[in-house]
């Protein structure tokens, strides 16, 4: 049996990772588009490394792009095998891979404009809005903690990892002359404190572990100290300097995390009189999935739902669905909130609101997940004074704020404490994946540390042979 790393490997985008069976066999562990890599994304995307219809199985860990992204796209090029992935999972991505095609028609029709005038041929998307519809057809749902028995040599198993709705560490035996071998892949780990879904669960003992990185360098506040500043800021941008507090966020997680928060500070009358949008047709889609599984839901969100029908929805907040609606937001002169996708602000409605608040300096931006280098979100964390926004340049005037703790990844500690569920001395060999190289380094002494042994950072094209 062969492991092959192709996306996701020293960095935090395009997760991919194949298996190849002694009988030839292939199973593909994630299909991440990879996100934020600036002139080079599209050819990355287009160059998978391997051939789509010889892949037999897809095992999807959560419906992230940048871990599903590329399902539509190996479709196109004759992928039929099965998608196998949790429940929730699968309903997300049926609203997220068709955003995904939309936007990608979107950005290549525009793009398609410029190359015209130039006298330049035009090119075409990567997929589009109807591939991703038909691949649907290939998605197999599973429960949570049921094994799934994908052939006679293969079983999988989904623990959830609490980072996204219906997001799962698989479990993977694999028989081969005989004997089994189980590979553990977490995909992305979230935090034992979400705000609404259930903690990370142990997985079963495994003998070659893949997990990731990405807050593997660092430590997270409290998530009672990110609700604390989120009501701070929402204050001081709205209340005291009375302009509107711009919020990119990821459409799916998030942006109900943000709401769910934002809902508890208006039932406690905590919350400011200002009107909130959220100005994401995916997030309006994603709250209604997200409504559809509170198998999900932790405890306290369980308890909430009994007092409260909707807990996601109140007064003062507002879904805003089509373009018409959300150009009107433009207009508004009062203090309000806009949380829009997406969260590393490269694409979407964001870049509108970004592109008419960012220089009034009355105006703040919220940042509250990860920023991949080079991507809009980072130049505006790390605080350069103009930015580009649709190739014009805008200065940056505007309050930037940034609050880490909403993140859906566990830090180091944490990610060590969902690990505590293994046997380390039975572990073969841990592989790395999912995080900035100088990440995966610090994270690895800290492994090391806590008593794991060999572990592998593995760079994008590595194979190895697992015993």
């Amino acid at each position: 049996m062969k492991i092959k790393f192709i996306g996701a490997a020293r960095e935090v985008t395009g997760s991919k990772t194949l298996i190849t069976l002694n009988n030839g066999k292939k199973i593909l562990l994630d299909c991440g588009m990879f996100q934020g890599k600036g002139a080079e994304t599209d050819s990355m995307n287009r160059n998978l490394g391997f051939e789509p219809s010889e892949i037999d199985h897809i095992i999807l860990t959560h419906a992230h792009i940048d871990h599903s992204g590329l399902i539509p796209f190996v479709y196109t090029l004759g992928f039929r095998g099965s998608v196998i992935c949790t429940n929730a999972t699968r309903d997300l991505c049926a609203i997220m891979l068709a955003d995904s095609g939309h936007i990608q028609e979107s950005d290549t029709e525009m793009y398609n404009k410029k190359r015209a005038h130039h006298g330049l041929e035009p090119v075409e998307p990567i997929y589009r809005k109807d591939d991703a519809v038909q691949c649907m057809e290939l998605f197999i749902g599973i429960a949570h903690n049921r094994k799934l028995n994908i052939n006679d040599s293969v079983k999988v198993r989904f623990t959830g990892t609490g980072h996204l709705l219906g997001a799962g560490a698989a479990l993977l035996e694999i028989t081969e002359n005989g004997k089994v071998t189980k590979i553990a892949y977490t995909g992305d780990i979230g935090r034992p404190s979400s705000r609404i879904l259930k903690a990370p669960e142990s997985f079963g003992q495994c003998d070659y572990l893949i997990t990731e990185a990405t807050y593997g360098d660092r430590l997270h506040p409290r998530l009672q100290v990110a609700e604390a500043d989120l009501l701070r800021v929402v204050n001081e941008a709205c209340v005291q300097r009375g302009g509107k507090l711009i919020i990119p966020s990821f459409a799916i997680g998030r942006t109900q995390e943000l709401v769910y928060s934002l809902n508890n500070f208006f039932n406690q009358g905590r919350l400011p009189k200002v009107q909130i949008y959220v100005d994401s047709p995916l997030a309006v889609n994603a709250t209604d999935i997200f409504r559809m599984h509170p198998e999900c839901f932790n405890k306290e969100v369980l308890e909430v739902i009994e007092n409260d029908e909707d807990a996601f929805g109140f007064n003062s907040l507002h879904y805003v669905k089509t373009s018409k609606e959300s150009k009107k937001l433009n207009n508004i002169k009062k203090p309000c909130v806009i949380i829009s996708a997406s969260g590393m602000m490269e694409a979407g409605r964001i870049k509108h609101h970004l592109a008419n608040n960012i220089s009034n300096s009355r105006n703040t931006i919220l940042c509250v997940g990860y920023c991949a280098p080079r991507t809009l979100g980072a130049r505006i964390i790390q605080g350069d004074p103009v930015v580009s926004i649709f190739g014009t340049k805008y200065e940056v005037n505007a309050t930037i704020e940034r609050i880490e703790a909403f993140s859906g990844h566990g830090d180091y500690n944490e990610m060590l404490g969902y690990l505590k569920c293994q046997d380390k001395s039975k572990i073969i060999k841990t592989f790395l994946v999912h995080g900035d190289y100088d990440a995966q380094l610090f994270y690895k002494e800290r492994m090391i540390e806590a008593g794991f042994g060999d572990i592998e950072i593995p760079a994008s094209g590595d194979e190895f042979e697992l015993k």
